[in-house]
């Protein structure tokens, strides 16, 4: 094992002024761990954007390394629960906030958040799915779970351009359900309805008068990744019985919403936590995305970037312009 490795770092220079290069780190700056990985592959989320922002919320100390996703192969392994050579792919947990993450050559984690790597994916594949891919694939099994059929009526996904919505787009249209995709990227209609969307739908649709309790039962569920008032509207207008699953804030953490969706129509707001939730939840999700669940199009929906190329991708996404994924080849 060599003693140093590039990473993507992130500087705080005097009270806020932020800084980005890809340097040169030594082993003995990573975190303690008793799994050290060799990154092959990456990816950007929208927390890595806010992470390589400065962002307090995400990057908790400086200089930083973000990357809440990495995949590779093991040099070491204290516990002995993996052997050198093995692959094996990590998402979320710590990685890319608490300590440093997957935009650099090497990693160092505890070994009980690393999973093999799942049988039908390769490394790349992997990170082409990351955290959103695992994201979506829990919502999906929530609205499963729940016993939503397709003869039950529409799902919807907001955020349909973001990599958790197309995802969720593409596993439930494969499952044969009719999905709405509702976004304010009017140019990407077309890409949607080829990602599996049934129909596309302008964030405006949803612009209706939130001092009604409720509105006409429309969706018998659906998934949404961006919150406040969008979720709410969308809310009011569940079947009876229907069911959300719901992951993200970017349009806001507030809900205007009374009770009477949950008393008078009995639906359900299930939310999804991708950070900490258990290994074996885990497992299921990456077998199924390893397998039924693969996007048919996964390749076609990902752009890859190197680390000395990330920034144009991150000033896009901080843009609201990105769609689909971006994947991080540290092996370029």
């Amino acid at each position: 094992m060599s003693e140093t490795f590039q990473a993507y770092l992130v500087r705080k220079q005097g009270k806020d002024q932020i800084t980005t290069s890809v340097e040169t780190c030594r082993n003995e700056e990573l975190a303690a761990g008793d799994l050290t990985v060799r990154v092959h592959y990456s990816s950007l989320n929208y927390k890595d954007q806010m992470a390589a922002s400065g962002n307090p919320a995400v990057a908790r100390k400086f200089p930083h390394v973000p990357g809440i996703d990495a995949a590779g192969v093991v040099e070491s392994c204290s516990t002995g629960r993996f052997q050198p050579g093995d692959q094996v792919l990590v998402t979320s947990y710590e990685l890319g906030v608490e300590r440093w993450g997957g935009w650099a050559e090497r990693i160092r984690v505890p070994s009980d958040w690393a999973i093999p790597l799942p049988e039908g994916l390769s490394l790349a594949e992997c990170m082409m799915l990351g955290t959103a891919g695992l994201t979506a694939a829990m919502g999906v099994r929530r609205l499963l779970n729940h016993g939503l059929q397709p003869k039950d009526g529409p799902l919807f996904v907001t955020g349909a351009t973001g990599g958790v919505g197309v995802f969720a787009i593409s596993i439930l249209s494969q499952l044969g359900y009719e999905v709405a995709a509702i976004s304010g990227k009017e140019s990407e209609y077309d890409w949607l309805q080829s990602m599996g969307a049934t129909r596309c739908l302008p964030r405006e649709a949803l612009a209706k008068d939130l001092s009604k309790p409720l509105f006409k039962s429309e969706w018998a569920g659906g998934y949404d990744t961006v919150g406040g008032e969008p979720l709410a509207s969308l809310l009011r207008s569940i079947k009876p019985q229907g069911a959300v699953a719901c992951c993200g804030v970017v349009a806001g953490a507030e809900l205007p919403l009374t009770v009477y969706p949950f008393i008078l129509r009995g639906i359900t707001l299930y939310g999804i936590d991708s950070v900490w939730t258990s290994y074996e939840e885990r497992l299921a999700c990456w077998h199924q995305l390893a397998g039924p669940w693969k996007p048919a199009k996964l390749t076609e929906l990902t752009q890859t970037v190197t680390l000395n190329n990330l920034d144009q991708a991150i000033a896009t996404m901080k843009a609201g312009n990105s769609r689909g994924r971006t994947l991080v080849d540290l092996t370029a």
